[in-house]
């Protein structure tokens, strides 16, 4: 029986393009790498940060230039970015009905627990969440299966009673590793052949339609 409901935050609950991608040029430009501004950078939200600016910089993960991309998009996103973004229909009150049915529900992302709780707050999502957990600055748990383990162990939970809603095989696969089964969300920024790779439990093709399987 689902007791517990841990929700990842970019492309399920807010969509966080413009303050992401822009943040992104402007960390590597500030480097003296600028990219194309044709260039698709959807991809990168969701995953680790620092593994996705070192992608585009085609350096490994542990390289300064990746370090300094992503002070430089820090820069920017912790006063500016976080803030340009939108959450999606019906969010708000989907999750009231989730609490009011007695569902707990855990914020599981792999951004920056820092900029998630003033984004939560921000959109006034905070208060439907018995806990925000996300990554720490120095990189700590933004890997998805290690952010889940850490958060089943800090509040005791049963992976037989928590489900997992994402946007990306991150979400699906750092869940599975856990025990825990998944909902995807398809209008996020998993692909169709990401997510039907990923084998979630189940897919909806909007927010509210969760309550369909809990």
């Amino acid at each position: 029986m689902i007791k517990n409901i841990l929700i990842d935050l970019d492309g399920t609950l807010t969509d966080p393009k413009v303050g992401i991608t822009t943040c992104v040029r402007y960390g590597l430009e500030k480097i003296g790498h600028p990219i194309a501004t044709d260039l698709d950078l959807d991809w990168v939200i969701g995953p680790p940060l620092k593994a996705s600016l070192a992608k585009l910089l085609n350096v490994s993960v542990e390289n300064d230039l990746a370090e300094q991309a992503i002070l430089g998009y820090r820069e920017r996103f912790s006063t500016i970015g976080l803030f340009e973004n939108d959450v999606f229909p019906d969010v708000a009150d989907t999750l009231a009905k989730m609490q009011q049915a007695g569902f707990k529900l855990f914020l599981a992302t792999a951004k920056p627990i820092v900029y998630a709780e003033q984004i939560l707050e921000h959109f006034d999502l905070l208060k439907y969440f018995s806990k925000a957990y996300g990554s720490e600055l120095d990189g700590t748990r933004t890997n998805k299966a290690e952010l889940i383990h850490y958060i089943l162990q800090q509040e005791n939970l049963q992976a037989a009673e928590c489900i997992m809603i994402g946007d990306r095989e991150h979400d699906i696969l750092g869940a599975r590793k856990n025990g825990i089964e998944t909902i995807a969300v398809e209008y996020g920024y998993g692909t169709d052949v990401e997510l039907t790779m990923a084998q979630p439990l189940h897919r909806i093709a909007k927010f509210p339609d969760v309550l369909l399987y809990l």
